[in-house]
């Protein structure tokens, strides 16, 4: 058996183990559709949601890991059934090109005339 937040942090999930644990007592974890504590014992067959802004991830855990390994075992140790990311997450951001200082006052009003300000 492996605690939740070590299993998120060995497959790679969070960059850190605190960061994991964080999210955990945070509630952005939820295991088998129930909220969860970092001590939580995980084993195959688990569904673990993970939740990023504006977006719900769900794994199945396909076998325990108890250190953190490289991705191409890390991606071994569960199966990713999240949706599709939405559209609107992956949109360009808009960006001015470097050099050309703070947007004017007519380039501020055509900005806010495209947002629907």
């Amino acid at each position: 058996m492996t605690r939740i937040d070590v299993w998120l942090w060995s497959v790679r999930l969070f960059k850190t183990r605190s960061m994991a644990t964080q999210a955990v007592k945070g509630g952005h974890i939820r295991y088998n559709d129930a909220p969860v504590k970092p001590s939580q014992q995980v084993s195959p067959g688990d569904i673990i949601t993970v939740r990023r802004p504006g977006w719900d991830r769900r794994f199945e855990v396909l076998t325990l890991l108890n250190k953190r390994v490289g991705a191409k075992v890390a991606v071994t140790a569960y199966r990713d059934l999240s949706p599709a990311k939405p559209a609107w997450l992956s949109a360009p951001v808009a960006r001015r090109d470097p050099g050309t200082g703070r947007p004017t006052k007519k380039e501020r009003r055509e900005i806010e005339k495209l947002r629907g300000y």
